[in-house]
């Protein structure tokens, strides 16, 4: 990914996968709060990680769909690791 994802976009995902409202700044207030807390479940998460695949035609590191808190999914997907699958 050539875009780095910032609270504010993972929020509107949650929104847009998920339906959930999450505050972007409660988020980076708390961030050690579990999805589970935000009420994002595992199905939600994937749907957010295909989502981001999609939309930048790249793979995410495996691990991204196991991320257990929003800080720690936006450090695994704004890695380095980050690999594009079109030209």
């Amino acid at each position: 990914m050539t875009a780095r994802l910032n609270l504010d976009e993972l929020a509107a995902l949650m929104k847009s996968a998920a339906g959930l409202t999450v505050d972007p700044e409660d988020m980076a207030n708390r961030p050690e709060a579990t999805f589970a807390e935000y009420g994002l479940d595992s199905l939600g998460l994937l749907g957010i990680v295909g989502e981001l695949e999609n939309r930048y035609d790249c793979s995410l590191p495996p691990d991204a769909e196991r991320a257990k808190t929003p800080r720690d999914f936006l450090d695994l997907v704004n890695t380095d690791t980050v690999t594009t699958t079109g030209a």
